[in-house]
């Protein structure tokens, strides 16, 4: 049993970055913590972590430990349930991973919602721009946008957000009308950065047009770009899940509203494993369920 604590306690430090957050999360001390991870790699032999007074990282022989480990704990967690008859009732914990933008508009409401219809499980939301890699951090389930997975993931396509050209209303009055592709060109356009410059749309007749926007603000971050379209900065092309709520409220407004660019599809990734937790079935579910009623999201066939 001390190998096993030892395990957990060393998997949960990878997994928050620092043995401190690990104690907090256990409910000990930081020297508790040392002292556990240290008779582990006694036990082992090895050198597990590398630790700084600012930084905790594993070594090679333990990044590769932790990816067993964490299944081993998984394991033991499952036949834990299943002996105590709690193999179909969701409990434990379910880390669950996200886009900032997406998981503070919408997910993390969600997350609320599934807390109160399951009292035994406890859900650690971590939202981050940049790529997880679900297996290496120690992810149960993510909310992802677009098709681009690697092969060690299950995915499951729940939704679909159209996108489309918005602008605020103010801005729309104090500027030149547009009432074709083509007069995108006399406006401030607001993009993602690193995004292309080219704007691609495509017509009520099927027809597809390549334009030049052109625009002296670019972001990287997706609530600030709302934030600027609610600021009547200029006009720009957003999925309905990041604008229809101020859409719906009369502050932004389709623009060129037959015009549309390649919809964002949503999907519930999970690690690709022979036994999924109940709490992590009963998560994905949920969600297959629920996104598609979200503000900007709509069904797809295989959910209708």
């Amino acid at each position: 049993m001390d190998t096993l604590r030892g395990m957990r306690t060393f998997v949960r430090a990878v997994e928050l970055g620092s043995l401190s957050a690990a104690a907090r999360e256990l409910r000990t001390t930081q020297p508790t913590v040392s002292k556990q991870v240290a008779a582990l790699e006694r036990e082992l032999g090895v050198r597990l972590l590398q630790r700084s007074t600012t930084h905790l990282a594993p070594t090679e022989q333990g990044r590769r430990f932790y990816e067993r480990a964490r299944r081993v704990l998984e394991e033991y967690g499952e036949a834990v349930d299943d002996a105590r008859g709690l193999s179909q009732t969701p409990a434990g914990l379910l880390r669950v991973a996200a886009s900032v933008s997406l998981g503070v508009l919408h997910l993390n409401r969600l997350a609320q919602a599934f807390l109160a219809l399951h009292p035994q499980v406890e859900i650690e939301l971590i939202l981050n721009d940049r790529y997880i890699d679900l297996v290496e951090e120690g992810m149960d389930v993510a909310l992802r946008l677009g098709a681009s997975l690697p092969p060690n993931l299950v995915a499951r396509r729940v939704a679909a957000s159209p996108r489309g050209l918005v602008a605020s209303v103010e801005y729309l009055r104090a500027h030149p009308p547009l009432r074709e592709p083509a007069d995108v060109a006399a406006h401030n356009y607001l993009r993602y950065a690193g995004a292309s410059e080219a704007l691609e749309l495509t017509g009520p007749d099927g027809r597809t047009l390549s334009l030049a926007a052109n625009g002296r603000y670019r972001i990287n971050n997706s609530l600030a770009i709302r934030e600027s379209f609610a600021l009547g900065a200029g006009i720009g092309l957003a999925p309905a899940w990041l604008v229809q709520d101020l859409i719906d409220a009369g502050r932004l407004s389709w623009v060129l509203p037959q015009w549309r660019a390649a919809s964002h599809d949503a999907y519930v990734a999970y690690p690709a494993r022979r036994h999924l937790p109940a709490r992590t079935r009963a998560f994905v579910d949920f969600l297959a369920r629920e996104v598609p009623g979200l503000p900007g999201f709509e069904a797809v066939p295989e959910n209708v």
